[in-house]
């Protein structure tokens, strides 16, 4: 029986929004503090994807076993939460993206692996007028990406399958979180991509070189039947 596609789930940094200039300005700010010299914008923006810890790990030369990480890590944090937003934006196209899928009335959310505590900080800064459906954070789930369960608790959420989802990402995570879901998945090397795995390693449904490509993308998709 031909379908369409039921809703249109994001990861969160990197792929909805670019939230690196915030995550640059935290960690070069600390660096300075600790009498560090500042850190390249490209070198930072890579590890966003990865999480704070990553970002610590590479500012400080740390890893998460060593006596200091921890406090560098809530610093870093602290850090953080206090600009968050302040230069924060989306993509290009995104802003039509949601518009479009607003006027199709097609559902839309975000599976995220940043905490609770910054995501809603983040989309309180910015007051969006076509806010999300829902908003999965890790705090939802069990298992955080790239364990599945994240989508599934969207799919119960919005009432639709799984399968019938179509989930974009910029990093292998969450392509191994849609994958195996069954989602639809597309693959963002617009974002935050580490040089050592390329996007075309990870073996996403499509994959998009830049955020201007997925409104056209993601309308074929949901205005295209197509058989399960």
């Amino acid at each position: 029986m031909p379908a369409h596609f039921a809703a249109v789930v994001f990861d969160l940094d990197g792929t909805l929004l670019d939230t690196a200039p915030d995550f640059v300005l935290a960690l070069n700010q600390m660096r300075r503090k600790h009498n560090k010299p500042e850190l390249s914008y490209e070198i930072i923006r890579e590890q966003v994807s990865n999480g704070a810890a990553a970002l610590v790990k590479l500012g400080f030369n740390v890893d998460t076993n060593d006596q200091e990480f921890a406090q560098l890590r809530q610093e870093l944090l602290d850090h953080y939460i206090k600009i968050i937003g302040q230069h924060s934006e989306f993509f290009p196209a995104i802003e039509a993206l949601l518009t479009r899928l607003h006027d199709l009335k097609v559902p839309w959310g975000i599976a995220t692996n940043k905490p609770r505590l910054y995501t809603d900080a983040l989309f309180a800064k910015l007051q969006l007028s076509n806010p999300p459906n829902i908003i999965v954070c890790p705090e939802d789930v069990r298992h955080r990406k790239p364990d599945p369960e994240s989508l599934f608790v969207i799919a119960d959420q919005l009432n639709v399958n799984s399968a019938d989802i179509i989930y974009l990402g910029d990093h292998r995570r969450d392509i191994e979180c849609g994958n195996a879901a069954g989602s639809t998945t597309i693959a963002c090397s617009y974002g935050y991509i580490e040089s050592v795995d390329p996007a075309e390693t990870w073996g996403a449904n499509f994959l998009v070189q830049d955020s201007r490509q997925l409104p056209d993308l993601i309308e074929h998709l949901l205005t295209t039947p197509r058989e399960h």
